[in-house]
């Protein structure tokens, strides 16, 4: 792999190292939940980028946890399978057929990918599902029709979080571990959860205090009508921002996440491009925007 920093001359490698400096102190032992999805994680250039800016921010002392999706590795398993996905209200229907899918691709293919690419560069991953010392309990989800909320429609083994037990996520931080989660849960029968991984990362992200709560995207940002770049939002905001419209389709759950998010404590929710190259570290490192950031207040 050729080093793209060949050609900055260093002088400007020390600007930026030092402009750097600040926020490495400023967020030295706090926690960061970054969500990995879209095409940073297909994309082989950009899954080497996100491996490395995790590792970097393992080294100067932040503790990244990283929370995975899988939508279209699930859809390739299962269209070998012959097996057609359904979907209603852009939610899965999960039979247990489908969840055996689910939980095979999630906690095996894509989740030892992710760890195998943070071990690439030079960091320590370890892989965990939400049975992983009880850390995600779930129940069924109920989804109420759009339109006439008195129809519940069925869509299987389709978790709500009942509650996030972070106990096993601590430990492994505290021990120079990256944690990689895979957004299954667990129910009182055993059984078990498909999660949307953007709710599950952000209330990991409330549960574990973090600092930051980092939702990797296939869009610049939250865009005003206009299709402009929002870059720095509160929560109040948003709120103004869904009332009017502005965000709709699938932007919402992960809007409504990154939300309840905020308003529960967590500093600053980033929603950033997950397309272009080193995103997380421009974001959370420069002064640069990379996306829009939620502040909380």
């Amino acid at each position: 792999m050729t080093d793209s920093t060949t050609h900055i001359a260093p002088r400007d490698k020390a600007e930026i190292l030092a402009q750097a400096l600040p926020y490495i102190r400023k967020f030295h032992g706090k926690t960061m939940v970054i969500k990995y999805g879209g095409n940073a994680m297909t994309d082989p250039a950009l899954q080497a980028d996100f491996a490395e800016d995790v590792v970097l921010l393992k080294l100067v002392g932040i503790n990244p946890v990283v929370v995975h999706g899988g939508g279209p590795q699930i859809e390739t398993a299962l269209n070998r399978l012959g097996k057609k996905g359904q979907f209603i209200q852009g939610m899965r229907v999960t039979d247990a057929e489908t969840m055996e899918v689910v939980e095979w691709v999630l906690a095996g293919e894509v989740q030892q990918d992710i760890v195998g690419l943070i071990h690439q560069a030079g960091g320590k991953a370890v892989g965990l599902t939400g049975r992983d010392g009880g850390l995600i309990r779930a129940k069924k989800l109920k989804l109420l029709d759009n339109k006439d909320p008195s129809i519940e429609h069925d869509v299987g083994q389709v978790g709500d979080i009942v509650a996030i037990d972070p106990n096993v996520v601590q430990a492994l931080q505290d021990d120079a571990f990256i944690p990689v989660i895979s957004p299954i849960g667990f129910g009182e029968e055993n059984e078990s959860y498909n999660i949307n991984a953007d709710v599950v990362a952000s209330k990991l992200a409330t549960v574990l205090q973090a600092e930051k709560l980092v939702l990797l995207t296939n869009t610049p940002g939250v865009l005003d009508k206009g299709g402009n770049l929002l870059t720095d939002l509160t929560a109040r905001e948003i709120d103004g921002l869904f009332a009017d419209g502005t965000i709709s389709g699938g932007m919402l759950p992960k809007i409504a996440g990154a939300l309840d998010a905020a308003k529960a404590g967590v500093n600053a929710v980033h929603i950033i491009d997950g397309r272009v190259p080193h995103a997380m570290l421009l974001e959370i490192l420069t002064d640069q925007a990379y996306g829009t950031m939620i502040r909380s207040h």
